[in-house]
């Protein structure tokens, strides 16, 4: 009898379906825990420029504490880091840099585009050497608008961005 159910035929078959019980068993929770754990934990580095770094000051203060939504702003090195936070003008000149520290993080690695100089170039947008918006180096998740944002709007752009991050899949 057992020699009947399992054959080199549809041994394969079966091995197969298991595979499927499996993914389908333990994707969803285990996606759901993993992707928990990187909302809550995003370990920022800032690439500051201009006044908007102000706000991200105030918005790490003791009155806003953005560490409450999950920003720990203690954090070793860039290849610890999962986030960077544009904040301000970006030059042609350093372009090449903020690459280099976006190749540097590892995977998944997220950016937020803070204030209108790093969204379009702000008022300097005329400027040779001003980029219009970093979006042309560096893949951005979330624009925080502004001149220059407030801990609010930015507390709500991190919003956004763990929103992203809960319906985004495990690789």
């Amino acid at each position: 009898m057992k020699k009947e159910l399992v054959s080199p035929t549809n041994f394969n078959i079966m091995v197969s379906k298991l595979s499927d019980i499996l993914v389908r068993a333990l994707d969803a929770p285990l996606g759901y825990a993993i992707n928990w754990g990187r909302v809550w934990s995003l370990w920022p580095v800032h690439l500051e420029t201009a006044c908007c770094s102000v706000e991200f000051g105030a918005a790490s203060g003791p009155r806003y504490d953005v560490e409450r939504f999950g920003i720990i702003e203690a954090f070793g090195s860039l290849r610890q880091c999962d986030l960077i936070v544009v904040q301000g003008t970006v030059t042609r000149k350093m372009a090449p840099r903020l690459r280099m520290v976006y190749d540097q993080m590892p995977e998944p690695k997220y950016v937020i585009a803070m204030g209108a100089c790093a969204i379009t170039g702000g008022l300097y947008i005329d400027s040779y050497n001003v980029l219009p918006g970093v979006d042309g180096i560096v893949p951005v998740d979330v624009y925080v608008p502004g001149c220059p944002p407030r801990p609010e709007t930015l507390i709500q752009g991190t919003m956004l961005l763990q929103e992203k991050i809960k319906r985004s899949k495990i690789k």
